[in-house]
């Protein structure tokens, strides 16, 4: 299994390759649309997986703002929750540094409000959104080191090299193995 823990600033990130859609925890993080449609990349995935009732709950709360977060059940995933938020305002439209910060502030205030500990995270804005790997991290540990004491932080990878890279880049921005 490739997962290491790697700490910066009190904030301990456990970096993985896997299925987010396996993670059994409290809630994994949809990098949702403001429609809140799941139709392709980690949406597509929690929705053919999990089930049409977390597209159904999810859209209960459309639009939904970049900045603001949704949760929901789970459907038939392991975890116990669904965070939606929104990293791009329409369905493959580009995302971009500022949203995916305020997207991953968004889903880790509302794991707090909702009492969940356990989050785990696709790269935000990556893929589908366009953002390269680097800005994706940057983003989403800018609003770790913010709202992210307390929490058991993951991000989830599908890809050796991708995983790779990420590592050797948090390794360069300070970011030390436990």
């Amino acid at each position: 299994m490739w997962e290491l823990k790697l700490t910066r600033n009190n904030i301990v990130v456990d970096i993985e390759v896997g299925d987010i859609t396996e993670f059994d925890g409290d809630a994994i993080v949809n990098p949702a649309n403001t429609l809140m449609i799941m139709g392709g990349g980690v949406a597509g995935a929690i929705k053919r997986k999990g089930g049409e009732i977390i597209e159904s709950e999810a859209k209960k709360h459309a639009p939904t703002p970049i900045g603001e977060a949704v949760v929901t059940t789970a459907g038939e995933l392991k975890c116990r929750h669904v965070i939606h938020a929104p990293t791009v305002k329409y369905p493959g439209s580009r995302s971009s540094f500022e949203q995916v910060y305020k997207a991953t502030k968004a889903a880790l205030l509302k794991a707090k409000q909702h009492g969940l500990k356990s989050v785990a995270f696709p790269l935000m804005g990556a893929g589908v959104g366009g953002l390269k790997i680097e800005e994706s991290v940057d983003a989403m540990i800018k609003a770790f080191e913010e709202e992210g004491k307390g929490l058991d932080l993951k991000i989830i990878v599908r890809d050796e090299g991708v995983y790779s890279e990420l590592l050797k880049y948090l390794e360069s921005k300070g970011w030390v193995k436990i």
